[in-house]
């Protein structure tokens, strides 16, 4: 089957000016067509080039009305306008350059093959920046995501162009050497913002598998020819400790005051419910139902974007205080993470507990205090709206290494028999 050719043709033309005694010297394409379009299409180039002396061809009607009659220019033999300004000739020549350039494009535009053509998108596609790409995907794919999850892969596009030395990293560029070398570069990756120092494992881990969810994306939106994605090695991660507090010490936190409540409230409903700050912090009244005694959440998470309908204890609720509008806030101005560490800091050292404990530690507190009453797994992991159960062990772990002690806590003075 032959393939059909669009036999586009280029001209240079001349347009006159409104205002003054020139003519534009312009491109036009006759069809073009555009992809996803079977109407032919007329493309017109201005070239930035104009002309006052072009000799016109007396025996050649342009345009003729009831006042007046023009002419087309005269052209030589190779087709180029002809002009009686040697500067005027210069400006048709090199518009007829630009001419030749763009029929070459068409042409070979319309000899290629199905797979010519794909391989020149590729090629194209190649040559685009991927850090313009990955910061284009962060927005489009995060936009409705928490901010902490936005600051991650912002960082991670901060840390590409460090590591590049550049504000353009090409998709050409993006290799398994590059892909190893930033995983290098990550271990000893700098902080962000005032802090010092380099970034943790653990944090390397996750701003590596960030870049790696980047470089999948840009498979899937073919960008990249090869998934190099599913070849690169993960930083593996270290398993860090879960602060917690224990029962006693809850309550010892419950009897001392805080110089913002609202703060203690919060603190007190995650241990209570193993809701995270954020999700907290955006806690809507109509989000809270009662059924008698019964009360149970219905909203949204702010990380996983799960739709979660939790049950709590009167405790949790009572905790919220007198009941609002629906639309109104639960703990309304609830500090942000970046402001509450001083607060918290302070009421954790007049309660006398002497350990590093941040807010997300009532959310730890909550998952380890159920494993260790007894509560299964699954249902802390569900409670918790954690999307794999692998997520909810770690808590498991601080639960057997208790019982691990306990087990020794009993000795006997056995003496061996003879």
């Amino acid at each position: 089957m032959k393939k059909p050719l669009s036999n586009t043709k280029v001209t240079v033309k001349l347009r006159k000016s409104e205002y003054h005694n020139e003519w534009y010297l312009i491109i036009e394409s006759y069809p073009v067509f555009k992809p996803g379009s079977k109407k032919a299409s007329r493309v017109i180039e201005a070239i930035n080039r104009t002309i006052t002396t072009p000799i016109w061809d007396k025996s050649r009607t342009a345009r003729t009305t009831e006042t007046s009659k023009t002419f087309k220019p005269k052209r030589d033999v190779n087709g180029i306008i002809m002009c009686k300004s040697e500067i005027d000739q210069e400006a048709c020549i090199y518009a007829d350059n630009v001419r030749k350039l763009r029929q070459h494009e068409y042409d070979n535009a319309a000899l290629y093959t199905d797979k010519e053509s794909e391989l020149a998108e590729q090629n194209e596609r190649s040559q685009c920046n991927f850090l313009e790409y990955f910061n284009k995907i962060t927005i489009k794919r995060h936009k409705n995501s928490s901010q902490s999850i936005i600051v991650n892969w912002t960082r991670v596009y901060e840390l590409l162009k460090l590591f590049a030395e550049s504000d353009t990293i090409l998709f050409s560029q993006i290799n398994m050497k590059f892909i190893e070398d930033f995983r290098n570069y990550m271990l000893t990756a700098p902080c962000g913002g005032n802090r010092k120092g380099t970034v943790s494992q653990n944090t390397a881990s996750t701003y590596f598998s960030i870049f790696k969810a980047g470089l999948k994306q840009a498979f899937i939106d073919g960008y990249l020819t090869i998934d190099l994605a599913a070849k690169a090695k993960n930083i593996q991660g270290q398993e860090s400790r879960r602060e917690h507090l224990t029962i006693e010490e809850l309550n010892i936190l419950a009897e001392t005051p805080c110089d913002t409540p609202v703060l203690k409230r919060a603190a007190l409903f995650s241990a209570l419910t193993g809701l995270r700050h954020c999700d907290i912090q955006k806690l809507r009244w109509g989000e809270i139902q009662q059924d008698g005694k019964k009360y149970r959440l219905n909203f949204t998470q702010q990380k996983t974007k799960g739709v979660e309908y939790m049950p709590i204890s009167e405790q949790a609720y009572k905790l919220c205080g007198e009941r609002q509008e629906p639309n109104k806030l639960v703990f309304e101005d609830l500090p942000d993470p970046s402001w509450i560490s001083r607060p918290l800091e302070r009421w954790i050292e007049d309660a006398g507990i002497d350990r590093h404990i941040t807010f997300h530690c009532f959310r730890h507190t909550y998952a380890t205090l159920q494993l260790t009453g007894g509560t299964d797994i699954y249902t802390v992991s569900k409670m918790l709206g954690h999307t794999n159960v692998r997520t909810t062990q770690i808590y498991a772990k601080v639960v057997d290494e208790k019982k691990e002690k306990a087990a020794k806590v009993i000795k006997i003075n056995i003496k061996p028999e003879k």
